[in-house]
Order: structure tokens, then sequence, then C-alpha cells
């Protein structure tokens, strides 16, 4: 590969005595996986800087799954993120990690990322709202398509005290029915505009983007759900459901 392309690192692993194996994701080509060669060797100068949340500029080359790296450069200092906002852009880095396919371009949602970490290492309070929208514009640039202005029985548009009930690959339906897949048109309104005024569109977004993300994931459960858990025993805070998964 010729040039810089701005990154971030996803996350990074011993390889061999002095080594590391990044994953990494690119402006211009999505995620990719990386051996930095010597980066844990004393007298390397890319110790501090491959680390997530540190904007970069690398170059690469080789045409195999791994490619081997050539240069990186921080653009700035790491991103502020500690306790719940770290945790949170964990749940980010794994995410991408999980549900991308390696080397396809996503310079998009590249920018939705950086947008995403900046909001949490600026945020003062919750992180869902950052999360929720990030979740939305992933699902977007995987190809997920659903239509939250319409009742997908009818057409009609959605009111905003009708209930409707989700239904995988068809839409929303409206429904006096009402449980764990069931928004009001007010959710749905939310949902479309990532806009969420209040913790109620707050939550039902997150219930949306669990059921919607769930069949990306499959069955392997998320390893910063479980370090959250154990954030949340350790310090106990109240969240109001604000668990970043």
């Amino acid at each position: 590969m010729e040039g810089w392309q701005r990154a971030f690192v996803l996350h990074g692993r011993p390889y061999s005595e002095t080594s590391l194996m990044l994953d990494l994701f690119t402006e211009g080509q999505g995620r990719v996986r990386i051996l930095a060669k010597g980066a844990r060797g004393r007298r390397s100068n890319l110790k501090g800087c491959l680390q997530p949340f540190t904007p970069l500029l690398v170059r690469w080359s080789g045409r195999g799954e791994v490619k081997t790296l050539r240069n990186a450069e921080p653009v700035s200092l790491a991103l502020p993120l500690s306790g719940l906002m770290l945790y949170s852009g964990l749940y980010v880095n794994e995410l991408v990690s999980r549900v991308l396919e390696q080397e396809a371009n996503y310079s998009s949602l590249f920018f939705d990322y950086l947008n995403c970490l900046q909001n949490l290492a600026s945020a003062s309070g919750s992180p869902e709202y950052a999360l929720r929208q990030f979740e939305l514009s992933l699902l977007h640039h995987l190809g997920y398509g659903v239509d939250f202005l319409h009742c997908a029985g009818s057409g009609e548009e959605v009111s905003d005290t009708m209930t409707y009930r989700y239904r995988e690959e068809k839409g929303f339906i409206a429904s006096l029915v009402i449980d764990n897949s069931s928004f009001t048109g007010r959710d749905l309104k939310a949902l479309a505009s990532r806009d969420f005024p209040d913790a109620s569109t707050l939550r039902a977004a997150k219930r949306f983007t669990r059921m919607a993300l769930k069949p990306y994931l499959g069955g392997k459960p998320l390893k910063s759900r479980e370090l959250f858990r154990q954030f949340q025993v350790k310090k106990p805070v109240s969240l109001s459901d604000n668990s970043s998964s």
C-alpha cells in the first residue's frame, strides 16, 4: 500500500517476543489486520502510540490477510476515556471488530466512529446518546434497512401514540400487544432521526439496536459487556440501564 491513512487500533495482542498483532480501523480500507514487527522491543518508538483511542497515521505493505506495518505516527494524544466512557469505547471497538468485513471501504463510518469517540471523551454524564447514534450508523453501513416512519402492514405514517411491533425482515406493524418488541410511533421517529430527546426514546433505541445487531454478532458474547459488568460490581453507579450493549 502506498501513502498514509488515518487509523485507530481496535485491538492488539502480543505476537512473538517483540511484535504486536493489530486490528486497525482505517479510513480507506476499513478493518485491516497488521503485524507490527518489533513494536514491543526496548528501542521501539511505537510502544506508546499503538493503543486504542489514539488517532494515527499509518502505512503498511503486503497483499495477504495480514499486512506488515511500515510506519505509524500519532496525530494527537489519545482521547481521554476513563471509567464508564472507557468501557463504552471498548464496546464500540468490539462491535467494529466483530461485524465489519476485512478490507472493505467504510470511510463514512470511520468518521462516525471518530465522532462517537470524541463525544464519549467530552461527555459528562451518560454515554447512551453517543452509543445509540453510532450503532444506528453501523447498521446503516452494514446495509440494514428498515422504514421507521411507515407501518409495514398498512403503509401509513406512524402515529406518535400508536404502538408498533418489530418484525424481523418486515419492519414495524401496528399492534395492541405491548412487549419487548413494541415501540411507540414517537420512538420510531426518534430512531429515524437518530435524535433522542429523553430517557424513554433512548431506552427504546437501545432495545432496537440490541435486536438488530444480534444476527451480526451471532451467539458469541461480547467481552466488553462482561468487563462492564465487572466494573459495575467494583464501582456501583446509577446508570438508568446505561450499560454499553
